[in-house]
C-alpha cells in the first residue's frame, strides 16, 4: 500500500509498505479523507516544535471500518468514523486526573507517530467515533472543531458575555461556533480579506483591525507571537485570554496591564474528549462546516501540490481525498 512521508522539512516522499494488520483492541480501517491543518504547513516548513521526522502526516481523519472485532463501542465493518488522533497512556498522573489531552506520554497520530496519509491503518477502537449521517468530509473536520470546542470549555465563557476570536481560519471559526453555542456575543478579528469575507458570508460579525475593542474573553487562534501579545490589550478588566494557537517563539506580555486588569491566561491543548459531543451537535444541525472545504487533492497529488497549497488564492480548508484507483485496489 502507499504512504506519503514528510522525510524532512520541505520534502515529501512516496513508498510502498506492507498492509497493516489489526492487533488486540484495534480495527483495520481504510483512510478516506484527511484535513490539512495549519500545523501540517508548519511541519512542512520545519517550524513546528512537536513534529519528529520522518513522519506520515495527517491527524484530521475520516475512515471506513474494514475489519473490527466484537467491541463495547459498537464499531463494526462498514461504519464511517472520525478518528480521535490523541493516544494517551491512561496511567500517568495527568491521565488519572482526567486531563488526557495533557498526558505526559501523549502521542498524536501524524505528529509523534504515523498518521493518515496512507491507504490503511490499524486504529485503537476507543479512538473511533462513528456516524451514520455525517459525510466523510464532515467527519474529517471533527478534530478541527474539537480544538475550538476545548478552548471554549477551558474559558468557561457564559451566556451574555462577549467573545473576541482573533483569526478567522478553520480553528478560529470552530472556536467562534462553540463560543456562540455557549451564548456569547462573538466578533472575529481578521486582517486577511478573503477569510474575513468568508466569515461574513457565514453570518459572522467581523472587524479588520482592533481599534479600542475590549472583550470578556479573547481567543487567539493565530499562532503568531506578536499578535498573541497584542491580544492581551483587548481583554476587559477581570477577563480571560485563551491561547488556542501555538507558536515556538517567545511571547512578550505587558505585565503591568496583565495585573491591572487581573486577567486570567489560559493555554488550550488539543481536543479533550470532545468528539462525541461534536458529532452529536453536527448530526442535529446545530454546528455546521458547510462550505469550509475549498480545496481538494488526492494522496498521489500531495507531494507536488503541498508546497503551493497554502498560497492558493481562495484557500480556507483543504482535504485530501483518498479515492480508490480505477481498479478499486488501494492496497498496493
Amino acid at each position: 500500500m502507499q504512504q506519503i512521508i514528510l522525510s524532512s522539512p520541505g520534502n515529501f516522499t512516496e513508498r510502498d509498505v506492507e498492509k497493516p494488520s489489526a492487533g488486540p483492541g484495534e480495527a483495520l480501517v481504510r483512510m478516506e479523507r484527511i484535513g490539512v491543518c495549519g500545523s501540517d504547513f508548519h511541519a512542512f516548513a520545519g517550524k513546528h516544535p512537536a513534529y519528529v521526522y520522518p513522519r506520515v502526516l495527517g491527524h484530521e481523519l475520516a475512515c471506513t471500518i474494514l475489519v473490527a472485532p466484537p467491541n463495547e463501542f459498537g464499531i463494526s465493518e462498514g461504519d464511517r468514523c472520525a478518528i480521535d488522533p490523541y493516544v494517551n497512556c491512561g496511567e500517568c498522573r495527568t491521565c488519572r486526573k482526567g486531563r488526557t489531552n495533557c498526558c505526559e506520554r501523549l502521542e498524536v497520530l501524524g505528529v509523534h507517530r504515523d498518521g493518515g496519509m496512507q491507504d490503511l491503518m490499524a486504529v485503537p477502537l476507543r479512538l473511533l467515533h462513528r456516524s451514520a449521517t455525517l459525510s466523510l468530509e464532515e467527519l474529517a473536520l471533527v478534530e478541527t472543531l474539537g480544538i475550538g470546542a476545548h478552548a471554549v470549555e477551558r474559558s468557561g465563557i457564559a451566556k451574555g458575555e462577549t467573545a473576541l476570536v482573533v483569526g478567522a481560519g478553520p480553528i478560529g471559526l470552530g472556536t467562534a461556533l462553540f463560543a456562540r453555542e455557549n451564548g456569547a456575543d462573538v466578533t472575529l478579528v481578521e486582517t486577511n480579506e478573503l477569510r474575513r469575507s468568508f466569515a461574513e458570508h457565514l453570518g459572522w460579525k467581523t472587524i479588520s483591525s482592533w481599534g479600542e475593542i475590549l472583550s470578556d474573553v479573547v481567543f487567539d487562534a493565530t499562532g503568531s507571537s506578536s499578535v498573541m501579545a497584542e491580544s492581551l490589550n483587548h481583554v476587559a478588566a477581570g477577563g480571560k485570554l485563551v491561547f488556542v494557537g501555538l507558536t515556538s517563539d517567545p511571547i512578550s506580555l505587558d505585565d503591568g496591564l496583565f495585573h491591572k486588569r487581573e486577567i486570567t491566561l489560559f493555554s488550550s491543548r488539543n481536543s479533550a474528549n470532545q468528539f462525541p459531543r461534536i458529532i452529536h451537535l453536527m448530526e442535529e444541525g446545530k454546528i455546521t462546516v458547510q462550505g469550509w472545504v475549498t480545496d481538494r487533492l488526492s494522496l498521489s497529488d500531495l507531494p507536488k501540490a503541498f508546497a503551493g497549497l497554502q498560497t492558493r488564492p481562495r484557500l480556507i480548508k483543504a482535504v485530501v481525498d483518498l479515492k480508490p484507483s480505477a481498479t478499486g485496489n488501494r492496497e498496493g
